[in-house]
């Protein structure tokens, strides 16, 4: 889901690469959790984001959408974000004592907070919101160590072709203009990157670079 901003509001008017330092440093929040409230179903989930819930939940796809995830439309496409929990409008992952209790497996838009991605030339850079984090003491931290990614490269290429593809496939069905089609590409969407599940003996990275390019052929992308 992107987000039409005027960058230098909600900004420091940089823009950081994953070897940069940045004022992101929480200090593991002092026990504040106030970006896991009132975020609606903004928190939307790639299929890397899914599966790691239901490989540490050791559940379905369909099992985390029973109490913590939902389905939502996205652009005319149906992805899953996170729930938020009726009365208090909190995530549903929050514990008791209001703590992530997904941390080590938080999704990449957690994992992000309170940076940014600002996508352009088929790639992105990092952007610092400026008035999301009520933590006014951050201190600085390199943005790759920030993000907390094994295989930083793997990671930034996934996202790239995960978002990219959305991108294209949202054009092309606009310019289909078929909602038969739509929903199809839709429910393919769905059945190929969430709800089957992933070799736990393959990279994760390797089955759905699998499955994308067997998805865009399948749908007539050509690069």
């Amino acid at each position: 889901m992107e987000r039409q901003i005027d960058l230098q509001a909600v900004s420091d008017g940089r823009l950081y690469g994953p070897n940069d330092m940045v004022k992101t440093d929480t200090r593991d929040c002092e026990g504040c959790s106030s970006c896991c409230h009132g975020m609606g179903s903004s928190i939307i989930l790639d299929p890397l984001d899914v599966h790691r819930l239901t490989k540490a939940a050791a559940c379905s796809f369909e099992q985390l959408l029973e109490q913590y995830l939902e389905l939502g439309v996205v652009d005319g496409l149906i992805l899953p974000n996170l729930k938020m929990q009726a009365e208090s409008e909190g995530c549903a992952f929050l514990n008791e004592q209001g703590r992530c209790s997904i941390h080590a497996v938080r999704p990449g838009i957690c994992r992000l907070f309170p940076l940014g991605r600002l996508y352009e030339n088929r790639s992105f850079r990092y952007f610092l919101q400026v008035h999301e984090c009520s933590c006014r003491n951050r201190s600085k931290i390199k943005v790759k160590k920030w993000i907390g990614e094994q295989d930083y490269a793997r990671y930034e290429a996934f996202v790239i072709d995960w978002h990219y593809f959305l991108k294209d496939l949202q054009a092309l069905l606009e310019e289909e203009g078929d909602e038969t089609v739509r929903k199809q590409a839709a429910m393919l969407i769905l059945n190929r990157f969430y709800m089957t599940a992933y070799n736990g003996g393959e990279s994760f990275f390797d089955q759905f670079g699998n499955r994308l390019a067997g998805l865009k052929a399948e749908l007539g992308m050509t690069e």
